[in-house]
């Protein structure tokens, strides 16, 4: 494989920013800026102080429960765990509150007017790394062609930056550059780096220091990411007007999705999500999050407060993985606004299709996430900025901790007499002491609590949908999107602790070993070979059958049966994961959802984009 070289040739006259790297250890001088904490402060309270009472109440109760016979060691630990696993399924509950508080007491969206906006260079980024051209192309052909339909006084510019190693998929993407670039009605540069260095952060940095400089505000996209002309334009003016704000999210709804589990997100995604992004954004507001992928960012403001250093960790060098939140807490630092707009439609990505492509991308997620609770103590961050880092972290870790309570319940057993955690006191050290709480009883009743928390939100959503004949005509009627729903609970329920195991195993792997693959998101669904599932899921399905020996033994509570049953059916459910619905479904079980019943115009524009310029490119290889 020969050495790429730097596509200079294919870029516009330099326009160096220096990219100011930020030290961790001191805060900078904060800019000042109209920040709405006033606004803010009420629904933050509205937020977690719900969410901290009611775990509160339930550790009080399980405490009363646990120390009728004196405390343990164990029994402490199990009531941490519970607390620590319990206020987080809270907080979504209560910020579906907000959000329904925000809804009925008529909250707007946090907007400004269009009035006077002041023209600015944007710059379209697609940072790509051995993606399919076509794909990459074709999108960025159908985002062209809508900003061009539009009457915007903003001027754009699109930016394909390739870290690609693969020489015949960098060929294919000069090819598909050179016909985009004779057929786009804005400017479009191509640039290959030499080097990948410092992955996506390097590549995004490399643009900065050499072209940053004449660009206002990058909009920067993933290369599944797709966007409509007007929701790009809505941006760009929405940085125009607000001079103190730094970055601006969208919400990006999921399409694409063909297969079962894709459209259990996709399901997931519209259905439900957007009532947790309102939430969100309410109590968030200038203290909002990056994704990384279909924000605009004021290109001076990053250059100047959100550089990257290093860590150094027993003599090694480590890149900053996850660098989105980081980056959006630095803005934040500086005094930059960061907001979160859910309310800007027209912001699409593409989902993995299988349950194992979902776990590979959430490996290399994990390991970022975690990497995040070193910067807990960065000087200066905001608290809603330290929160973000630490939920991310704590979204991962919450896998173990769930692992952990299944095994105590497990030993646990359903009575005193199939208990094998033995306990112990002073006074009589030969006999155990059987905590009365622990029987089947009582954790039926905590799994019953936890499991109604964690559908609240779903079933607050789906109510409110339910109970529009409009919003339910664009799910295709009552009937199917009950359907969908209920299909959408159970599978979630089903997939949920192989999902647990898996992500238990992502911890382990960031903590004990030192880098994860950096690799595309696999965009097209495969059935993966009986041999492949098996060994991906040789420990769940491990556990599972531990489990149903317990069960069948009548050693362990039978509560634990649709645990026990995931477990064991891991490689099954793994398979499903691949069916592809549009092919072998009927259309009342296909949970189908707005954008699969009704394609959005940029989609189908997309999909001809792709296959126009898949035909037109001469697939050679190198050598030849």
């Amino acid at each position: 494989m020969s050495t790429p070289h730097p596509n200079h040739d294919a870029m516009p006259p330099p326009a160096p920013l220096q990219m100011q790297v930020q030290d961790f250890a001191t805060a900078p001088t904060s800019r000042s800026c109209d920040t709405a904490e006033t606004r803010s402060t009420p629904w933050r309270i509205a937020v977690f102080i719900p969410a901290l009472i009611a775990t509160a109440c339930l550790m009080y109760g399980m405490y009363s429960w646990l120390a009728g016979m004196g405390m343990t060691g164990l029994e402490w630990a199990l009531l941490m765990m519970i607390g620590a696993t319990f206020v987080w399924v809270t907080l979504s509950v209560s910020t579906v509150g907000v959000a329904i508080a925000g809804i009925l007491a008529r909250e707007e969206a946090d907007t400004r007017a269009q009035t006077d906006v002041t023209p600015i260079d944007v710059a379209l980024l697609v940072p790509v790394y051995n993606e399919v051209p076509w794909d990459v192309f074709g999108n960025a052909a159908a985002m062209l062609d809508d900003l061009a339909a539009r009457k915007t006084t903003h001027r754009y510019t699109l930016f394909i930056l390739s870290d690609t190693r693969d020489d015949t998929i960098a060929a294919q993407e000069q090819q598909a550059f050179a016909r985009l670039r004779q057929t786009a009605p804005y400017p479009v540069h191509y640039r290959r780096r030499a080097d990948n260095t410092d992955k996506k952060v390097g590549n995004l940095v490399d643009w900065i220091t050499g072209w940053g400089a004449a660009y206002e505000g990058m909009l920067v996209l993933d290369a599944d990411s797709l966007m409509t002309g007007r929701a790009i334009d809505r941006l760009a003016s929405e940085l125009s007007v607000a001079p103190d704000t730094g970055l601006i999210q969208t919400f990006p709804m999921l399409i694409g999705a063909e297969t079962l589990f894709a459209r259990l997100q996709q399901f997931s995604n519209i259905a439900y999500g957007w009532l947790l992004a309102e939430g969100l954004a309410l109590w968030s507001r200038s203290e909002g999050n990056y994704w990384g992928h279909n924000a605009i960012i004021r290109t001076r403001a990053f250059a100047q407060s959100a550089g990257l250093p290093h860590l150094t960790t027993r003599g090694r060098d480590d890149l900053i993985l996850s660098h989105d939140f980081v980056e959006a807490g630095l803005l934040r630092r500086a005094g930059w606004r960061v907001r979160f707009l859910p309310r800007v439609t027209g912001s699409f990505e593409e989902t993995p299709g299988t349950l194992i492509d979902y776990t590979l991308r959430d490996r290399r997620w994990c390991r970022g996430n975690l990497q995040h609770l070193r910067l807990l103590a960065t000087r200066g961050l905001h608290p809603v900025s330290r929160f973000h880092l630490f939920h991310g972290a704590v979204s991962y870790l919450l896998s173990p901790a769930w692992f952990l309570l299944l095994v105590i319940w497990a030993l646990l057993g359903k009575d005193a007499e199939t208990n094998v955690v033995r306990y112990f006191n002073e006074a009589n050290p030969y006999f155990p002491d059987w905590p009365p709480a622990m029987s089947h009883i009582d954790s039926a009743v905590f799994l019953f609590i936890m499991y109604a928390m964690l559908l609240t939100p779903k079933m607050a959503a789906a109510a409110m949908i339910s109970a529009t004949p409009a919003a339910t005509r664009i799910f295709g009627g009552h009937g199917a999107f009950l359907t969908a729903f209920v299909t959408e609970v159970l599978l979630s329920v089903a997939y949920a602790p192989v999902m647990m195991i898996q992500q238990t195993k992502a911890v382990l792997r960031a903590v004990f070993t030192q880098s994860e693959p950096w690799a595309p998101q696999m965009r097209d669904a495969q059935h993966y070979p009986l041999i492949t599932l098996i060994k991906f899921h040789w420990v769940e399905t491990a556990l599972g059958f531990i489990l149903s020996l317990g069960l069948g033994a009548g050693l362990i509570s039978l509560w634990l049966l649709p645990i026990a049953a995931s477990l064991l059916l891991a490689v099954p459910l793994s398979a499903l994961s691949a069916l592809n619905l549009v092919q072998c479904a009927p259309r009342s079980l296909a949970m189908n959802s707005p954008y699969t019943l009704r394609e959005p115009v940029i989609v189908t524009r997309a999909k001809s984009a792709r296959a126009e310029i898949k035909t037109q490119l001469t697939v050679k290889s190198p050598a030849e």
